[in-house]
């Protein structure tokens, strides 16, 4: 909600500065956003007459003016605005004025001729483009005659002032219009409200005389009301009302739609006007709409609606759709003489499905979603009725023509001075109490110590005594509130192990140069079910979403892969091609369909790399992600959670997964996640390069028991290093070799690194030669020949015994 400071000000008597009011409203409970100076740093511009205008001799597209601004002399100023004319009033930035965005005003030749000063559109005075009447988008703004020549044109043009923009939570809708807020600032600064008070002379011939009002639905409508307004004049509206539109983001049209517009932001009443003439006939029949049935709105598109949606009609033909928008057959035009005013209470919800399914959001239909006053519909109309009097020249049929209860009973809630005292740790006495409630303008009545509060219509948030409790202790002042300190045992805080350890890896992946990414955990059904590495992943049943906010956002994810990927193609899109990064998140697991079962929820941790993982340019070197290069940060990574020795890969072939690139990743042979490169297939699909992924169960590595790390002292022997080539099947893999020549070489055997791989044409069809290097010590003495020559036949014996291992020649 955007208030205007100056606005503000005709309804209470305001003592502080915009910013002091904007720092005492958010106290208050509503939180003040941002508070914007309309001047943007404005100075010196002045209120000009333009005198004389001739054509540029020099130029076709440009006029050369006298323009009288309240000096001696007039001066010469060069304009090339296409609207400029002799006779008029404009905003003048004089020589030495400033301009938005410090932009300074000096004497200066244009095509020969001299020009000091600049005639000014309201796009160079700050004023945004979307909200400048369409008269004057392309030409400078003409201001009314009776604008004093030499005087500040800021203050004409409500540049002088300030706007507040309010963050409203849902519950306070009563502040989404100027009264509304007139009535919080009047409560903060204990002043009274005064309220606009409608007064025209109604015409001879009755309303009803001309129209007639029926609702089929009341549920949808509980209340229409209907007036009548002839003989108006189609025109601009005042300048005061389209300045403050302008200030309120709204964009003045003409002096009809610009009075129903400012109604809807001094009451929160949206109003809507037609032109009776064009309406069709004399009946106003709301009821909902045909399934199929087409209406083409104010914004020159047809839609096409259902029977979930509201219409005003004509009896036959919609005309608007409630509380959304009008129809464009209706539309008050310059020809319009005779106004058809509606005023109606509508269902908020009923307004909001409307709004969704059309696509179509405005200024109405969030005032009837969020809930208006009823109770203010009528004198909002009268409100507009006036106003089109005065600004108009129309004349008011007698009556409102009505369908429904124009009122509702006011509610009540009541609380005790010891309830309010006991929630907010204070000690307001009953005199405090009385005068919070009357300055919030709320009846109350005290009896035996308990206060029953009439509640206002327009307060329909305050329902209960906590209600009432937060009232009054928003008023009093929360910072007045005194301190209180909890009496107990001081202990200090810190991390729990699982979040130590959570940190740790966070820490360790963005020190390895993978960058953190925060997905949605809602996905598709189809992703849902992607990348499984577990039983547990593949029993599962897919979550769906009762209302999702789209088909892509449907069902809770159950690997954190498919959404990764969607960020990887983001950026490929963009010229992005080098990317590592990583995502720790929850993951959602139905083992049963009963929608009163709650998911499973668990942490995975999952990453994503393609492209270059080196480029070194002045040497030439670069090296590409490969799946060695994402085994490595998860070795690094295991090494960090004291796993390294536990965690063994095995190949594997998944869903989406390159066969031969891919594998499983297990704990104690379980398996706890996999690496591996994407099938061909699945980047084609999803319009990526080559890209490798990981996914890790994290809570499954959190669970395990991590043996206390044990430090040895450096070894005062020497060690013996023995390296074996060894003739195996090709289909074996080598970490299957490893794990027999660690159980074989037993305690001397303290290190086994393969460093060789050989295919060629030497070896036997469907044979591979594997060399590693092993390495023998005891940390107490130095070791014999004879003891390493045993353990290393030992080794050999158990490889043959276990897969027909030969050494090769």
């Amino acid at each position: 909600m955007l208030v205007s400071y100056n606005w503000l000000k005709e309804y209470v008597e305001i003592n502080v500065t915009a910013e002091e009011l904007a720092d005492k409203i958010t106290k208050s409970g509503i939180e003040v956003e941002m508070v914007e100076a309309l001047n943007k740093g404005i100075s010196g511009v002045v209120v000009g007459h333009v005198l004389q205008c001739e054509q540029h001799p020099n130029a076709d597209k440009l006029r050369v003016c006298q323009v009288d601004i309240g000096e001696a002399e007039p001066a010469q100023i060069v304009c090339g605005a296409p609207n400029v004319a002799a006779g008029q009033k404009v905003a003048v930035a004089t020589v030495g004025a400033v301009l938005p965005g410090n932009f300074k005003i000096k004497k200066a030749k244009l095509r020969g001729e001299a020009s000091h000063g600049m005639i000014c559109s309201l796009s160079e005075l700050g004023v945004e483009t979307k909200l400048v009447p369409k008269e004057y988008a392309t030409g400078i703004f003409v201001m009314p005659s009776d604008a004093e020549v030499g005087s500040d044109a800021l203050a004409y043009l409500n540049l002088d002032d300030h706007v507040l923009e309010l963050g409203l939570t849902p519950n306070r809708a009563d502040a989404l219009n100027m009264i509304g807020v007139a009535y919080e600032v009047a409560a903060i600064l204990n002043q009274d409200v005064i309220l606009p008070q409608p007064a025209y002379q109604e015409h001879s011939k009755r309303a009803d005389e001309m129209i007639s009002v029926a609702v089929e639905s009341a549920e949808d409508n509980p209340y229409y009301g209907a007036m009548i307004i002839s003989n108006v004049t189609i025109a601009p509206s005042p300048l005061w009302m389209q300045n403050r539109l302008m200030a309120a983001g709204i964009r003045p049209i003409n002096n009809v739609v610009d009075i129903t517009n400012y109604v809807l932001i001094e009451y929160g009443q949206p109003l809507h006007a037609f032109d009776y003439d064009r309406f069709g006939s004399k009946e106003i029949l709301v009821r909902r709409a045909k399934d199929g049935e087409e209406i083409v709105t104010l914004d020159d598109a047809t839609r096409t609606l259902t029977n979930a949606h509201l219409v005003i009609t004509n009896g036959t033909e919609p005309m608007a759709v409630a509380g959304v928008m009008g129809g464009a057959v209706a539309e008050v035009s310059e020809e319009t003489t005779t106004v058809l005013l509606e005023a109606a209470y509508f269902n908020g919800q009923r307004v909001r499905t409307s709004s969704k399914d059309l696509g179509l959001r405005s200024e109405s239909s969030a005032r009837f979603e969020k809930g208006i006053d009823r109770n203010r519909v009528y004198q909002a109309a009268k409100r507009a009725a006036d106003l089109m009097e005065r600004f108009a020249g129309g004349q008011v049929l007698t009556g409102i023509v009505e369908a429904g209860e124009r009122t509702v009973a006011e509610g009540t809630a009541s609380v005790t001075k010891e309830r309010i005292n006991q929630l907010l740790g204070t000690n307001i006495t009953d005199e405090e109490i009385a005068a919070i409630f009357a300055r919030l303008r709320f009846e109350v009545s005290e009896q035996e110590g308990v206060y029953t509060v009439t509640v206002p219509s327009r307060r329909p948030d305050i329902t209960i005594d906590a209600d009432l409790v937060e009232e009054v202790g928003r008023i009093y002042g929360y910072d007045k509130i005194p301190t209180t300190y909890l009496l107990t045992e001081a202990r200090p805080g810190g991390l729990s192990a699982y979040q130590t350890a959570r940190r740790n890896v966070m820490r360790y992946l963005e020190g390895a140069g993978l960058y953190q990414a925060v997905t949605y955990a809602l996905t598709t059904k189809e992703k849902a079910k992607s990348f499984t590495f577990s039983k547990e992943q593949e029993s599962a049943h897919t979550i769906s979403v009762s209302h999702p906010m789209s088909e892509d956002r449907s069902a809770l994810r159950r690997t954190l892969v498919p959404q990764l990927l969607e960020v990887v193609r983001h950026n490929h899109h963009r010229s992005m091609d080098d990317l590592a990064i990583f995502e720790m998140s929850a993951v959602f697991f139905a083992h049963e369909e009963a929608i009163s079962v709650l998911p499973e929820e668990k942490r995975y941790l999952s990453g994503a790399l393609t492209g270059l993982w080196e480029s070194h340019p002045w040497q030439g070197e670069k090296k590409k992600v490969d799946f060695f290069v994402v085994k490595g940060i998860l070795e690094g990574l295991f090494m960090e959670l004291g796993l390294q020795q536990r965690i063994t890969y095995e190949n594997a072939s998944l869903q989406g997964m390159h066969p031969g690139r891919t594998a499983l990743i297990k704990l104690d042979s379980i398996s706890v996640g996999f690496v591996g490169q994407l099938h061909p297939v699945t980047q084609k699909d999803w319009d990526l390069n080559e890209t490798y992924v990981f996914e890790l169960d994290f809570d499954a590595l959190m669970e395990t028991t991590v043996e206390q790390t044990v430090y040895e002292t450096l070894p005062r022997f020497p060690s013996m290093t023995r390296d074996i080539a060894l003739v195996v099947d090709r289909s074996l893999p080598a970490g299957d070799l490893s794990t027999v020549i660690y159980e074989a070489g037993g305690s001397l055997l303290k290190e086994c690194r393969m460093f060789d791989l050989y295919e060629g044409d030497r070896m036997e069809e469907g044979k591979k030669s594997l060399a590693f290097s092993l390495k023998y010590f005891d940390p107490e003495r130095t070791l014999t020949d004879e003891e390493v020559s045993k353990a290393h036949e030992n080794i050999l014996r158990s490889l043959e015994e276990r897969f027909g291992a030969t050494l090769r020649n």
